[in-house]
């Protein structure tokens, strides 16, 4: 009789992984404490998800700080954001995440200084290895420059720098750098023009109110 990852038989009771491979009594504890650990992070998450959705930038930026999200002077996010491991995001100073953003975690996210980021974009740091047998997760960093805008509903993938000054236009899906100051757009995103502006020191408007 198999439970889960319990295996009990004649010989009598035997931890195995998802694959039902045979586990070590020390590795099997680890990841029972592990299992734990994303239990109470998934409640941490849910938590989040709802205080998103209260229309006051103060009290979830509260939330978002106190989860590990390093936010930089008036910073914010719009409502309805979601994350999946915050305490690896940074956000530098004056940046606005438009309502409905994803910002993975699993890896490093940085996000640099008056930064405009649109509705409804979406920063993984994880994916399958489809070479992999197990059918494994790898995880890698993304990184933003200041002075950058990311259109509505930009799909950004691990791995990816976007360098200072760029645009990702609506609907892109970003699968490899941007150089600084260059305008992306499409599926897989490419070059489709400069940014006039060379030399950004803006400030980016307040975020709007119960949003």
């Amino acid at each position: 009789m198999k439970l889960s990852n319990l295996n009990i038989s004649s010989e009598g009771i035997q931890f195995v992984d998802k694959d039902g491979n045979k586990l070590a009594t020390v590795k099997a504890m680890g990841k029972i404490t592990n299992r734990f650990s994303s239990f109470f992070l998934d409640l941490w998450l849910l938590k989040l998800t709802c205080v998103g959705h209260i229309p006051f930038h103060g009290f979830r930026n509260f939330f978002y700080r106190l989860s590990g999200i390093k936010m930089g002077k008036g910073s914010t996010f719009h409502m309805g954001a979601r994350f999946f491991l915050p305490k690896n995001i940074e956000i530098g100073e004056g940046t606005i995440i438009g309502d409905h953003a994803f910002l993975d975690g699993r890896a490093k996210i940085t996000i640099g200084k008056q930064v405009d980021i649109a509705s409804s974009v979406m920063i993984y740091n994880s994916e399958h290895d489809l070479s992999d047998p197990t059918f494994r997760a790898t995880e890698e960093p993304v990184t933003i420059g200041d002075y950058v805008f990311i259109g509505p509903r930009v799909i950004i993938m691990p791995g990816v720098n976007i360098g200072k000054g760029a645009v990702i236009a609506g609907g892109a899906v970003v699968t490899k750098d941007v150089p600084e100051n260059t305008i992306v757009g499409g599926v897989p995103a490419k070059m489709i023009g400069e940014r006039p502006l060379k030399v950004q020191n803006y400030k980016l408007g307040r975020a709007r109110l119960f949003q």
